[in-house]
């Protein structure tokens, strides 16, 4: 019942809360309300869970909307604003987050080459940026049970194409699982049992209209 030495944090293939970033783009209302590609509680249950596992394991987080600042569109939901409530948010016009100055500052400065993607929608606000952080030598991981498109089809296509250009495909689950990794790390086992558990959440769709 011996386990092998923790292995090196940074240098680790898998996913460490030393070698990776968490990326947040866009879970605002009318995104969560235009979702078809699946049941849209669950979309927000998936994404809160996974916003409070980076805050949990104390990845980095760059949070991105778009078009708070002029007007035409409203801030995250209600759910999502508090799991990342002490995270900064960059607010932009382009649909791509890549092609904003502050987004691509702030992923630099995290130092990760591992970024772990969420958004809305997954044909654009997701694929986009992740297919140009794939051109530059990152390595992406897209929450899969956590984005979702204007259609199955939409989602489906965006998916197939961020992982035909070299992204991986993961899940809500399997990324606190590889996150926590070894029972040994006891300081978030009681914050895991909690996001394992918590299957359904709290969060429904009336948070999509906060």
């Amino acid at each position: 019942m011996a386990s092998e030495p923790i292995r090196d944090p940074i240098k680790d293939h898998l996913l460490t809360p030393k070698n990776c970033a968490f990326i947040v783009i866009d879970y605002q209302p009318v995104q969560v309300n235009s979702i078809a590609s699946m049941e849209r509680q669950r979309l927000v249950s998936n994404i809160v869970r996974a916003c409070k596992a980076a805050v949990l394991y104390g990845l980095p987080i760059v949070h991105s909307t778009v078009n708070v600042q002029t007007g035409i569109n409203k801030p995250p939901i209600k759910a999502v604003r508090t799991a990342l409530q002490e995270v900064p948010v960059y607010d932009r016009t382009t649909i791509n987050a890549w092609e904003d100055v502050e987004f691509r500052k702030a992923v630099e400065a995290t130092g990760r080459k591992k970024l772990v993607m969420t958004a809305l929608w997954t044909e654009a606000c997701l694929a986009f940026p992740a297919l140009d952080a794939l051109r530059e030598g990152y390595e992406v991981y897209v929450v899969a049970d956590a984005v979702g498109g204007t259609s199955p089809t939409a989602h489906d296509m965006a998916l197939r194409r961020v992982e035909q250009a070299g992204g991986k495909m993961i899940s809500v689950t399997q990324l606190f699982c590889e996150l926590q990794r070894d029972w040994r790390r006891k300081d978030t086992v009681p914050g895991f049992m909690t996001l394992f558990f918590d299957m359904h959440g709290s969060a429904g769709v009336a948070a999509a209209e906060d």
